[in-house]
């Protein structure tokens, strides 16, 4: 995807494995599904399954606060007509499947990210912290994954955006989506949900972030104290029984199970620690019905997961749109793959680019630290830039 390709190419949905090398492209899509209120969001994602079911297949994003449209208590969070679409996934033929479908160099846009701030100072952050502790401390919630916007100014190209992060950040669940308003463009470690041919889902909660050490002795020590460490073990096994509650709803009786927990992903700048929750869905479970019962994804809600979303709703700046939403496509025969929108950009034609980032606060967590370590999620996307408080 040259540079002067790029709007020839419009619109389209990139997914890149950067640790395989390999990509799928969607592209000359056959419709647009789009959903930007409230009233929009069921019917588009009855109109992407019944696309599904005549043999095509979908690529695209959901936004966050979609999520909301199953619960009746939190409809209300919906924020209509934002310029980031609650739903956006277009309806294409087969895609390209490529070892390397080729991106720009970064010198071929001179894309870069720039003039990073994040919205909340530390006081800020310790105002919201301090009202979510509250309700840790009255038992409303036992988890809540707090989140702030970070802005940024960007130029170049979304391929450039992009094609930069690969080289700095590679990740399984890379995408880069252009489908009409902002680009997205996603450098996410965490898959929400696949489902292979046979009708098997798999989940994988990441929860639990430590800094990349110095050397190679420091980066074991610092796996060892995250193993050890009972508030992490904690954080992550209150997701995965969330996680697990949630497949139950569309999976066979006897076929829950957790293959995997507590391991440790590493990547540039962070470790993380996630866990695998595996079933097998109950017959004629279709997407939508996926969506009711996972999405959001737990891991970047909390537990109770609705009264977490209440909360957070109330507390963060604004909508998340698509962070914390879900990117990723559905093959017509069955299969299917979702990554939680984390480590996610948008990149608005004004030359504005809004990136969140956020963490999972209980009981005894410290305000300061879990501030910091939002700052240094936020490295995926400006290296070792500066980002304003």
């Amino acid at each position: 995807m040259q540079n002067e390709m790029e709007p020839a190419l419009k619109p389209y949905a990139l997914f890149r494995d950067d640790r395989t090398s390999r990509s799928m492209l969607f592209s000359n899509p056959r419709e647009i599904v789009v959903a930007r209120t409230a009233a929009e969001i069921l019917p588009a994602i009855q109109r992407l399954e019944q696309a599904r079911k005549d043999g095509f297949w979908l690529a695209g994003y959901i936004s966050y606060e979609a999520g909301h449209i199953f619960e009746e208590k939190l409809r209300h969070l919906i924020v209509d007509d934002r310029e980031t679409p609650l739903v956006c996934m277009g309806v294409f033929e087969a895609p390209k499947h490529e070892s390397n479908v080729s991106v720009p160099s970064i010198g071929d846009n001179e894309a870069v990210l720039y003039d990073a701030q994040a919205e909340w100072s530390l006081s800020d952050y310790q105002i919201r912290f301090d009202t979510l502790h509250q309700h840790l401390r009255r038992g409303d919630c036992y988890q809540a994954n707090l989140t702030m916007p970070v802005h940024a100014r960007w130029s170049g190209t979304p391929t450039g955006i992009f094609a930069s992060l690969v080289e700095r950040q590679p990740v399984h669940y890379g995408a880069l989506i252009e489908l009409g308003g902002p680009a997205i463009v996603s450098r996410s470690p965490e898959l929400f949900f696949r489902v292979d041919e046979t009708g098997w889902i798999e989940t994988h909660p990441m929860k639990g972030t430590a800094p990349r050490g110095k050397t190679p002795a420091e980066d074991d020590a610092i796996i060892a104290a995250m193993l050890a460490d009972e508030k992490t073990r904690a954080e992550n096994r209150m997701i995965v029984d969330l996680l697990r509650n949630d497949v139950s709803i569309i999976s066979e009786v006897g076929s829950l199970d957790v293959p995997k927990l507590f391991s440790i992903e590493t990547y540039p700048t962070v470790h993380q620690m996630v866990s695998h929750v595996r079933a097998k869905l109950l017959p004629d479970i279709g997407f939508p019905d996926i969506l009711a019962a996972l999405f959001p994804c737990g891991s970047v809600t909390g537990a109770p997961k609705m009264w977490a979303m209440q909360i957070l709703g109330k507390l963060e700046a604004g909508p998340r749109d698509v962070y914390c939403g879900a990117i990723g496509y559905c093959d017509p025969a069955g299969p299917m793959r979702f990554s939680v929108a984390i480590r996610t950009l948008t990149l608005f034609p004004d030359g504005k680019a809004v990136f969140n980032v956020g963490g999972g606060i209980v009981f005894d967590s410290n305000a300061k630290a879990e501030y910091e370590e939002c700052l240094l999620k936020a490295r995926f996307a400006v290296n070792q830039q500066r980002i304003s408080r």
